[in-house]
């Protein structure tokens, strides 16, 4: 596929975003379409920063194996050690390990399992999640799906859950934990938790349709991102976390991480410790779909070559990501 065909689909589609494509650390496409502020003509460029919703879910596993590599956490930890009385439907011998793979059969605040469109989600109080800590009343009350390894079902709250378990292990808040254990040892110099009530300049609003005209989702979303994603990168940053992630400076047994724990034929896929896995090759993917965001980024180790959609309105990344990716 090349630059016109790209520019074709963005214009049939109204894409707003960035897309970029580097192979062997050569960057081969990057080209921004749309606007990041509507209302004041913003247009989106290649260093605007964009929410990547689920996507982020890698760097919270990340985080977590860099606990467990020093020895502050293990795989077969049990949430339930470090929760105390916390969430007491969270089964006792759930593990990290079923965290990060989903298999944990917990009950999701945010369940993707439920026939309910992305738009229909809104978190209430969203201004007072700013922690981790203050997930605990969402994340609580929600009855067990399944026995701990029994299947696999996608668990938003189960990351978060994650999150709190690494606070608790190691005394560092999460926010701080994937800024020093992924985004300094990966070089994302322009990737961060930015608070939705107060966006700085260079980052796009997140747009989706309601009741026909395309609103902010500041109401759909925390207003900060916790474990189960929504930190703030750019496409630029994403080429460079791929890298260090490969080069094993994130952590030592990139293998690990990326080896296939589950199928998913659901979706075609596999799933590792975190990221998803393509079904039949060592292409591996982050994703993210959510109220005023999609993002896909996927990285094939063999040949170095990574490609990236993320764009500020839901669902528009896929008819590109679709072209684009395996």
């Amino acid at each position: 596929m090349g630059p016109e065909d790209i520019d074709a689909i963005a214009e049939k589609t109204d894409f707003s975003g960035v897309v970029r494509i580097d192979r062997g650390g050569r960057v081969e496409f990057a080209r921004a379409y749309g606007l990041a502020h509507r209302a004041y003509r913003i247009p989106n460029t290649l260093d605007t920063r964009f929410g990547m919703a689920s996507g982020s879910k890698g760097f919270t596993a990340l985080a977590v194996l860099s606990l467990i590599e020093g020895g502050a956490l293990k795989l077969d930890t049990t949430a339930r050690s470090l929760l105390g009385r916390d969430l007491p439907q969270i089964a006792d011998d759930v593990t990290v390990e079923h965290l990060l793979t989903h298999t944990s059969g917990i009950g999701d605040y945010l369940d993707e399992e439920a026939d309910t469109a992305i738009i229909d989600y809104v978190i209430g109080a969203a201004h007072e999640l700013t922690s981790t800590e203050a997930f605990l009343p969402l994340l609580d009350g929600h009855a067990t799906k399944f026995a701990p390894g029994e299947r696999f079902g996608y668990c938003n709250g189960g990351f978060v859950v994650l999150a709190l378990l690494a606070e608790r292990a190691c005394g560092i808040g999460y926010h701080d934990l994937v800024r020093q254990r992924v985004l300094l040892p990966a070089g994302m110099t322009s990737t961060e938790f930015l608070r939705s009530d107060e966006l700085p300049a260079d980052a796009a609003v997140g747009y989706l349709p309601l009741d026909g005209v395309d609103r902010s989702n500041v109401f759909h979303l925390p207003v900060l991102a916790s474990g189960d994603g929504g930190i703030h990168t750019t496409a630029e940053d994403v080429s460079a976390f791929w890298r260090a992630f490969f080069a094993g400076d994130i952590v030592d047994r990139v293998d690990e991480v990326v080896r296939p724990r589950r199928d998913v034929p659901e979706e075609s896929m596999r799933y590792g410790l975190g990221f998803w896995l393509h079904e039949s090759t060592d292409t591996v993917f982050l994703i993210g779909y959510d109220a005023g965001v999609s993002f896909k980024s996927a990285h094939d180790p063999r040949t170095g070559t990574t490609r990236t959609v993320i764009s500020n309105t839901t669902p528009g990344a896929w008819p590109i990501a679709d072209a684009l990716m395996p």
